[in-house]
């Protein structure tokens, strides 16, 4: 069964965004972004909220700037090929390898769960990654944690009151001094039964 994988970059004080908006500071070095680009050629498929979307719109044509470095535009070509499933209730329609969500997140992963193939099931966007969270369905998470203090923002973990108990089952430091930490969720609480309204992001 494929896994549902959570990776974002974070500060060391647990947030993802910062308090004016910003977040610049996980602009990654070579290092961290080809580190990054594996994690992206791992997944089957990438579901994201409307926000998420609209910011990786800039990966569908990077690849006509002849001036990119290879890196870059490996990066490009993976994230192209990727299926993605966008979820947004003021979208009408999506560009390149991408769809929108016809049903609620819970339905979504389901769908993805039962095809066969390889590849996991990634989750991108802090209000759709909350919402899977929240439903008990992510099977890992994926964090780099950056050498800074923001003060404020979008946490990555939202306060649900929940216990989640996890099993650390990788750890890498960069040059950067980023930190990668990868989770495996071991036992947590069920989600809610009913498969969730799924339309994250807007």
């Amino acid at each position: 069964m494929r896994s549902v994988t959570c990776s974002m970059g974070v500060s060391l004080d647990g947030y993802i965004v910062g308090p004016d908006g910003g977040f610049d500071w996980t602009a990654p070095l070579e290092e961290v972004f080809r580190f990054a680009t594996d994690e992206v050629r791992e997944a089957g498929v990438h579901l994201l909220g409307r926000r998420l979307y609209e910011t990786m719109l800039y990966w569908e044509t990077a690849d006509q700037n002849p001036s990119l470095d290879f890196s870059t535009l490996e990066f490009a070509a993976i994230w192209k090929r990727l299926p993605k499933v966008v979820f947004s209730t003021t979208l009408s329609a999506v560009q390149g390898n991408a769809r929108l969500a016809s049903g609620g997140l819970a339905e979504e992963i389901e769908r993805w769960r039962a095809e066969p193939g390889d590849g996991d099931i990634a989750i991108g966007g802090a209000t759709l990654a909350a919402e899977a969270a929240a439903l008990g369905l992510i099977d890992e998470y994926r964090i780099r944690i950056h050498p800074v203090l923001v003060g404020g923002g979008i946490p990555f973990f939202p306060q649900h009151e929940r216990r989640v108990d996890l099993e650390l089952v990788e750890t890498r430091t960069f040059s950067s001094k980023v930190v990668h930490l990868r989770y495996r969720v071991v036992c947590q609480p069920a989600g809610p039964s009913s498969l969730g309204e799924g339309r994250a992001g807007q």
